[in-house]
């Protein structure tokens, strides 16, 4: 969450995103191995890549077109992969965002802290969401659960709050792609809008969810996968009433529970993505995994 209430976000750590830098015979390209595409510089009818490269440098205007310019014209490439599926809410933009900043860090014989490619690859994210929440990039850096508080407000000045949570081990969860793709900066946006409008109504609903945030801590740590999963169908039904659910993540939920999940709710920005399941151990997985299938999912991890 934002609005100074905290969240809890776990890492896939089965899901990775690779990056590798390594010189070539040409000017500066990136070869994105999953899109099948390759972004150069050696092309003057595509400036795409040195308009991205200037823009995500925090420097004065004529150093941060001088610095993209430059990396326009190196002779290397960088080469993208990833197991994590775009537009899927499942935080593949910070993944890529990151192993980007310690690759390139690494060819300067820099290996950066969680922290520092955590701030890098949240720059990246407020280029692709508008203004996100952070959590992402986060977990993603840190590679372990984490609670998370951002700055209250609109301007969220300040570093956010993170805490590692200790956990015996993770829940047995299964994840279900509605197959709608929805940009984050769009719930976010109207999420934002309604508070501004009805700030006493939405600060309600921003508090209740921070008690269930509250209470799933305990029951993580506890591992109390029954009251989880209770925490969880609480948190998916405030989420709704915040107006970022949709029908079919609801049906997907409503799916899972019938399937004998423990729980069950949306996961990322929402108005489609995914839904995260909650089973009641490792073998009860493939039967959340049919279920949800049968339902409509167009992808179940």
């Amino acid at each position: 969450m934002v609005y100074g209430r905290p969240a809890i976000a776990l890492p896939l750590s089965h899901l990775r995103a690779r990056a590798r830098v390594e010189p070539a015979d040409r000017s500066f390209r990136i070869i994105a191995a999953d899109l099948n595409r390759i972004y150069t510089a050696e092309n003057d009818a595509d400036r795409s890549l040195m308009r991205l490269a200037a823009a995500t440098l925090e420097f004065a205007r004529p150093a941060r077109l001088q610095a993209g310019l430059t990396l326009a014209t190196l002779r290397a490439q960088l080469t993208l992969a990833s197991d994590i599926p775009a537009a899927a809410h499942l935080g593949s933009s910070a993944a890529v965002s990151v192993a980007v900043a310690r690759a390139l860090a690494a060819c300067l014989g820099r290996e950066l802290t969680p922290a520092e490619a955590s701030a890098l690859a949240f720059e990246a994210e407020k280029m692709h969401h508008g203004t996100p929440s952070g959590i992402d990039n986060t977990v993603v850096a840190y590679e372990q659960p984490v609670w998370f508080v951002r700055a209250s407000g609109a301007r969220e000045a300040g570093a956010p709050d993170i805490e590692p949570i200790a956990i015996e081990r993770l829940p047995d969860l299964v994840i279900a792609d509605t197959g709608l793709s929805t940009p984050t900066r769009i719930p976010v946006g109207d999420v934002r809008r309604g508070w501004e409008a009805r700030p006493a109504v939405y600060e309600r609903l921003f508090d209740r969810i921070a008690e269930v945030v509250h209470a799933s801590r305990r029951a993580l740590r506890a591992g109390d996968w029954a009251r989880l999963g209770r925490l969880m169908d609480d948190n998916h039904a405030l989420l709704a009433e915040l107006g970022v659910s949709c029908p079919e993540l609801d049906a997907l939920c409503d799916a899972a529970r019938k399937a004998g999940a423990l729980g069950a709710k949306l996961s990322g920005g929402g108005r489609g993505g995914n839904i995260i399941a909650l089973a009641r151990n490792a073998a009860h997985t493939a039967v959340l995994r049919q279920a949800l299938q049968q339902a409509g999912a167009k992808r179940v991890m």
